[in-house]
């Protein structure tokens, strides 16, 4: 199909305006454990919070004598990294010295017949996207623009965004990774787990991760906590078709077959019921629904959940024996990326009901309350009444998601008959849509009807290659952003500050988000010219000032209430309809929805095709750190892992290279190397998430690895809230490598 809009590969852009010299960065290996070392003391030191993963670790950046950027380490009063960074973390410098960063506003034009971009002054690039916008809005209304960010930018284009009479603003994160938990969670006890999530690993008796890589996917505080927890002989049962290196620190690990963890997790219900391993004062006083459970789980018995899990019925009951026995110090964790086979509230449901059953909730070593600060609101004016949002896309469908649905504004831009208006303009900062939304060819079709895509990002990744107008952010450590409020079991707040000039013509996203706002009309929506003077403002209503903040970088209130856990015996109303945790939920009932989980068989792998699973890996954040030249040397590449019964079958072998076939014919645009491994189930295949970039101007990463993204066609939208699940797909292997000219 012909299309106005052409993939634009940013290398081949002249070199114009990006001749400014870039210091050499210093290897990880460097590093000292100690910072009142006499080095550490010698060094200027600047606060921050860390940009790489939604943790957002507050720590310190060091520079040298002549102003480099050299070291970032955490601060040890910041209660999400403890003083200590992740990978990821310490290597937020190599995002500054990456000399592939984007350098220079750039316009889409075509030169001799072909599209191209051009270098833009700030001023010009702006005033393109001004006009545009004032074009479809008067043309559609501005309810057809939407912002897709991910990060702290999301802020300041999210309010330009709903200053000029649109509220259609996402994350990914939340269709494509955590929205089913919070949804599952909140019908359960009438709250979510937040971020970071709120569980108390550090006490924790028995941790049960079923499909949560903690330790691959490096959440930093949670990672020390479940050390801490191992130490003081804390139980680990990993759940997971993947011997992964949460598995390997397990006192059990349950290989379970992929798609099939519901039936697991009801048949761990019955045990815990039937044996009377649950917190019966707790259930009594707290919960809703109880007997209706007990009727609907009878007989769902491990040897019931044995031929559908393979997993033997004994393994079942002693690991729900050893969960109850620890009661109600003990996590069925939640997990993070959740969205798997299109039943995922139900499933995550499931687990909230196993934890209320145990009595974690609200109990130490199980899930705390959260406690954080609410930074004063500067006045400004109010914003238009929005007369449309992406919710008349979908009439009657997903009601409980309690945010928008990124994949949700994708499809609504795709225009068909019985929609009003389809979405016009899309504004995308710091998330590589095209690596991030499942279905890439429904992402791509999206894009081609748009009127205006403007990418903002650090990076030429995949996604700018589709934009009109690109707008170069700088890194994290070159800006000012909003103080860091996220919830803990202290309410703390931590600044970011620059520690170097933005390189090269790089711009922070609060200073884009208000030129563009003084263009379009919507300045008195962002009053302060500079982020500093807010955030003094911000800080002085609160008792404190920019300039302590600059100097301690974290500080650490009060809270309001001595209730980190609940008090034995005490009156508690939930937020639900019963004001109990609901076992049976009334809200989903209502909805026209199972009030209670059920199990569901889904579709298995054709012949000579097997479940494609992927994760993460401790040192990259999805694809957006796969060019970081610090992070890089740790892992240049993934591997997919093949089971050796399977690798025999095939003729594979350790180090081939291969492509990935899937079930719509859907191949890997890049080959990737072969690990043969029994630590994967012969019905599956894994790989690491976030390789195989197409952006040749990603220099370290480009056609590295394979890109799993390429390979999910198939998602199972979650009828209750619109969770893309992605784990429907499956792969075949061909041999023969093809090789790019």
């Amino acid at each position: 199909m012909a299309s106005r809009r052409e993939f634009i590969r940013v290398s081949t852009l002249g070199a114009g305006g990006i001749s400014l010299g870039i210091p050499a960065f210093t290897s990880l290996a460097k590093t000292f454990s100690q910072e009142d070392s006499p080095v550490f003391k010698s060094m200027r030191r600047t606060p921050t919070y860390c940009e790489v993963c939604f943790w957002k670790c507050a720590g310190w950046i060091y520079k040298k004598d002549n102003g480099d950027v050299w070291k970032i380490i955490g601060n040890d009063d910041d209660l999400h990294s403890n003083g200590r960074f992740c990978p990821r973390g310490t290597g937020g410098v190599g995002m500054y010295n990456d000399e592939d960063r984007l350098k220079t506003p750039m316009i889409r034009t075509e030169v001799d017949g072909k599209q191209t971009f051009r270098e833009a002054s700030w001023d010009e690039a702006l005033g393109f996207i001004a006009t545009k916008l004032e074009a479809i809005a008067k043309e559609h209304g501005p309810e057809c623009i939407a912002l897709f960010s991910h990060g702290s930018g999301g802020k300041y284009f999210g309010n330009l965004l709903k200053a000029y009479g649109s509220n259609n603003i996402t994350a990914p994160s939340y269709a494509q990774c955590r929205g089913p938990r919070e949804v599952g969670f909140i019908a359960t006890f009438g709250e979510g787990v937040e971020s970071p999530e709120r569980t108390d690993i550090r006490d924790t008796r028995c941790l049960v991760l079923i499909g949560s890589h903690i330790g691959e996917n490096m959440h930093n505080g949670q990672v020390q906590e479940m050390s801490d927890a191992i130490d003081k002989g804390a139980t680990i049962i990993t759940v997971d078709p993947r011997y992964s290196t949460a598995a390997s620190k397990s006192k059990f690990w349950l290989p379970i077959k992929p798609a099939t963890d519901l039936a697991l997790l009801l048949a761990w219900i019955h045990v815990i019921i039937e044996e009377g391993y649950y917190d019966k004062e707790y259930v009594e006083k707290y919960t809703f629904g109880f007997e209706y459970l007990k009727d609907h789980v009878k007989n769902m018995t491990p040897e019931w959940a044995y031929g559908i899990t393979t997993l033997e019925p004994q393994l079942i009951r002693e690991t729900a024996r050893a969960m109850g026995s620890a009661s109600p110090a003990v996590i069925v964790h939640p997990g993070r990326h959740v969205t798997w086979y299109g039943d995922d509230t139900q499933r995550l449901r499931a687990v909230a009901i196993l934890n209320a059953l145990l009595g974690s909730w609200g109990r130490r070593g199980g899930f705390y309350r959260p406690e954080k600060v609410s930074m004063p609101a500067y006045p400004h004016p109010e914003y238009p009444k929005i007369s449309r949002t992406w919710r008349d896309a979908f009439p009657g469908k997903y009601e409980l998601a309690d945010l928008a649905l990124a994949s949700g504004i994708c499809d609504a831009t795709i225009p068909v008959a019985e929609r009003d208006c389809s979405f016009k303009a899309w504004i995308v900062n710091g998330t590589n849509l095209i690596e991030t939304l499942p279905n890439q060819d429904n992402t791509l079709q999206a894009i081609n009807n748009l009127d205006l895509l403007v990418a903002i990002d650090t990076m030429p990744m995949e996604i700018t290659g589709w934009a009109d107008v690109i707008l170069p952010e700088c890194t994290y450590l070159e800006r000012y952003d909003l103080i860091r409020t996220s919830p803990h079991r202290e309410p703390q707040i931590a600044l970011r500050m620059p520690a170097v000039s933005p390189k090269y013509d790089s711009k922070p996203g609060y200073w884009i988000a208000r030129e563009l706002a003084k263009k379009m009309g919507l300045a008195d929506h962002f009053p302060h010219e500079n982020l500093e003077d807010l955030l003094d403002w911000q800080l002085k209503k609160m008792g404190s000032s920019l300039e302590e903040m600059q100097r301690i970088g974290v500080k650490t209130m009060a809270r309001e209430y001595d209730d980190l856990y609940f008090a034995p015996g005490e009156e508690i109303e939930f937020y639900t309809n019963t004001g109990k945790i609901e076992l049976y939920s009334t809200e989903l009932e209502a909805k026209g929805f199972d009030p209670m989980p059920v199990y569901t068989p889904h579709e298995e792998p054709p012949d000579g095709y097997y479940r494609l699973i992927y994760g993460r890996a401790p040192m990259h954040t999805f694809s957006r750190t796969s060019n970081n030249p610090n992070l890089t040397d740790l892992m240049e590449e993934n591997a997919v892992w093949i089971n050796p019964k399977v690798a025999r079958e095939w003729g594979l072998e350790n180090d081939q290279y291969i492509h990935l076939i899937n079930q719509d014919g859907k191949k890997t645009q890049f080959p990737i190397k072969v690990r043969v491994t029994e630590r994967i189930r012969w019905d599956s295949v894994y790989m690491v998430h976030g390789f195989g970039h197409d952006q040749k101007k990603l220099k370290r990463c480009y056609g590295k690895g394979a890109s799993d993204t390429n390979l999910i066609s198939k998602v199972h939208i979650d009828p209750i809230m619109g969770g893309t699940g992605m784990r429907g797909n499956f792969v075949s292997f061909i041999t023969e490598v093809e090789v790019e000219s």
